[in-house]
């Protein structure tokens, strides 16, 4: 192991929907570690700032935009990243949607959409960026689940199933690549405080009780807090890890 086994400098990482919430949280952790980073997303003003933040950080870093779901976009964003920064070491899956609907109400798009986002794209990016970390001898995917990897919710059946499947897609390639010196691993983060999630407090307020009260932390998370465990997964200190997944939940998993 290197003597400085949490330093990226040097290296170079993807985040996708890394301009806001959780990505960008992780997005700066990279940033902080030394990392140079591609925030890859769909909203350009949102990426521009983003950008700025890494900068302020003390990073080189680029905004690519980018629709994971479409095959082509996802292989320019890879290219557009070498392109740049000379090579690719670390992609974080991060982007996804979500439908809050139980499942007979569903239309087909809708869930088509949360599939496509959540788990199709997690296929594309990781597929794109195999070959890239091939030349580099080696490298770090780290996709995002949930705790819906692990729990269910009647309203959540599309989410659900696509982080269920982000976690066993993630043991496929970490079995896969494990020749290749390639470290394949999942965060599942708890109740985080994001855009997404805010909804939920303001619409749903018992709910957001509730689930305080079962965390034993007893608040939510914030996304600067998932960034500690993915600069773990993304520097040499995780080379003899592979196939897991992380919950970074405050506790609420362990709760029965």
């Amino acid at each position: 192991m290197a003597s400085a086994p949490f330093d990226l400098t040097g290296k170079v990482a993807l985040v996708t929907g890394g301009n806001g919430g959780i990505g960008k949280g992780i997005a700066l952790g990279l940033a902080r570690a030394g990392a140079s980073v591609a925030v890859a997303a769909r909203n350009r003003d949102k990426s521009t700032a983003a950008v700025a933040e890494l900068e302020a950080a003390g990073a080189q870093a680029i905004s690519i935009n980018c629709d994971v779901t479409d095959k082509d976009e996802v292989n320019a964003a890879v290219a557009g990243c070498v392109e740049r920064f000379g090579g690719l070491d670390i992609v974080v899956n991060n982007s996804g949607v979500n439908v809050r609907k139980v499942p007979q109400d569903l239309s087909l798009e809708e869930w088509q959409t949360v599939i496509d986002v959540n788990l199709t794209g997690v296929f594309l990016m990781s597929q794109a960026a195999y070959p890239e970390m091939v030349k580099r001898g080696g490298g770090k995917v780290i996709n995002i689940g949930s705790m819906m990897s692990i729990f269910a919710n009647e309203t959540l059946a599309p989410y659900s199933a696509s982080k269920g499947g982000v976690v066993q897609f993630t043991k496929a390639c970490a079995a896969a690549w494990a020749k290749d010196n390639i470290q394949v691993n999942s965060i599942l983060p708890g109740w985080i405080t994001t855009d997404m999630t805010e909804t939920l407090r303001v619409n749903v307020p018992e709910r957001y009780r509730t689930i305080t009260e079962r965390t034993p932390a007893k608040r939510w998370g914030r996304p600067d807090e998932l960034a500690g465990t993915a600069v773990f997964l993304a520097t040499v200190a995780s080379d003899f890890v592979t196939g897991t997944a992380i919950p970074v939940d405050g506790g609420y998993s362990i709760q029965s």
